[in-house]
């Protein structure tokens, strides 16, 4: 089973994913934290990652695509697994190629800011 999940920043997308990853025994893979690990872990494409990053820019598909076919590409994912913020464009979605769900999370704006607000946090506390 793959199974992809899409919505705006706050929707609910990872906490979603974790509740089905535990439900459906496969594992939730999250686009955003492996491009910030391999960013942390100076990988060879988190190094590449990287040179996009600190310019502000978007990483390019062809490497968003090696980091989520490295990743799915692990035993852990032979039963399926579910995606959180992969695929965000064509290329990408061509990449992946067929899956068997996806699920759009759709909530307000207001909800969303609300959501989002309250995830900011003090470096200083």
């Amino acid at each position: 089973m793959i199974l992809v999940l899409f919505g705006p920043p706050g929707s609910g997308k990872g906490t979603q994913a974790k509740l089905l990853s535990e439900r459906f025994k496969v594992p939730h893979i999250s686009l955003g934290d492996l491009l910030r690990e391999a960013v942390r872990d100076k990988t060879k494409v988190g190094k590449l990652a990287a040179k996009y990053l600190d310019k502000g820019l978007l990483v390019p598909d062809e490497v968003v695509n090696e980091l989520a076919r490295e990743r799915y590409a692990k035993p852990d994912c032979q039963s399926g697994f579910i995606l959180d913020g992969y695929p965000r464009t064509i290329a990408q979605a061509e990449f992946l190629g067929q899956v068997d769900k996806v699920i759009y999370l759709k909530i307000p704006l207001s909800e969303a800011i609300k959501r989002l607000s309250e995830r900011r946090s003090c470096e200083r506390c």
